[in-house]
């Protein structure tokens, strides 16, 4: 029986000394199975072929991305271009989004290249921004986020979903997420946990003005459009996946609607979504035996 995949891009960054020795051992484990190595970064192992960047996604048939979830994303909008699958080992804090360990990591890879795995399909944004005649594009796998920028100030913009109004806010801005990207910004601004088998959007602002403007979920099928209230002094920007997409000016349009592609995130056995919420928002824990800062354990 052949391998379920042959041809394997490892993503990462090797100039972190935590990140470059779970490479090297996947590379060592990887190429005794008689896969093909390749990737965009050198240094990691004579037996990973170095190639460019921009034809990674063209070269593998799968892409294994080590570190935490900025990997992640940065791997996610490489295997985005040809719908390649990602696997992701954990090197980061959370992990929501690569959630195989180091100590597993061999043992799972064995279990994929068996055919021993689960896909699992996630939604990508399309953000495009409008400004004096000229339109910039992103996809996003985690928000779109609208925020102000270099002023205490305010921002004060619209919301549209489709051809009906929403509302006009005032606050430090507003993140649009996926299912991936609700337990990212968007939990920490009060959003709701979106279960990734969701087709949704989740509208969060950003410490609003007013109590009352809360959270909105959207079916991901229908587009937001964001403008800017004409008002003095007023800075903002637009990030995608945390990358500065552009500065939004009063009468500009963002729009955000969905991308024909997503990202298919490959899972060895036993992977549990609610698992990882609970290990890494430690739920059911009692937060009264986790000790206090400074504490010294013997």
């Amino acid at each position: 029986m052949g391998l379920a995949f042959t041809k394997i891009a490892l993503v990462g960054r090797p100039e972190d000394e935590r990140v470059i020795e779970p490479m090297q051992q996947l590379a060592d484990h990887l190429a005794g199975s008689g896969v093909e190595l390749y990737s965009a970064s050198t240094g990691i192992d004579d037996k990973v072929t170095v190639v460019d960047e921009a034809t990674l996604s063209d070269t593998a048939d799968l892409i294994v991305a080590v570190g935490g979830d900025g990997t992640m994303l940065y791997a996610g909008a490489l295997a985005r271009k040809n719908d390649i699958p990602l696997l992701g080992v954990n090197r980061g804090r959370l992990g929501f989004l690569a959630d195989v360990t180091p100590d597993e990591m061999t043992a799972s890879l064995d279990q994929v290249l068996a055919g021993n795995y689960s896909r699992e399909s996630r939604v990508l944004m399309r953000a495009t921004l409008s400004s004096d005649g000229k339109t910039k594009t992103a996809f996003g796998i985690n928000d779109v986020v609208l925020q102000r920028r270099e002023t205490g100030r305010m921002v004060d913009f619209e919301t549209w979903i489709g051809d009906h109004y929403v509302n006009t806010h005032s606050g430090d801005g507003m993140i649009v997420a996926t299912p991936t990207g609700s337990t990212a910004y968007a939990l920490s601004c009060g959003g709701p946990i979106v279960s990734p088998q969701l087709d949704a959007l989740v509208l969060v602002p950003v410490a609003p003005h007013t109590l009352t403007d809360r959270p909105i979920v959207i079916p991901s099928h229908q587009t937001v459009e964001v403008v800017i209230v004409e008002r003095d002094d007023i800075k903002a920007e637009i990030t995608v996946d945390g990358i500065l997409l552009g500065e939004i000016k009063p009468g500009d349009r963002l729009s955000i609607g969905p991308s024909e592609g997503r990202v298919t995130l490959i899972h060895p056995p036993g992977y549990d979504y609610f698992d990882i919420l609970r290990s890494k928002l430690y739920w059911g824990r009692d937060s009264r035996n986790r000790g206090t800062p400074g504490d010294r354990v013997n």
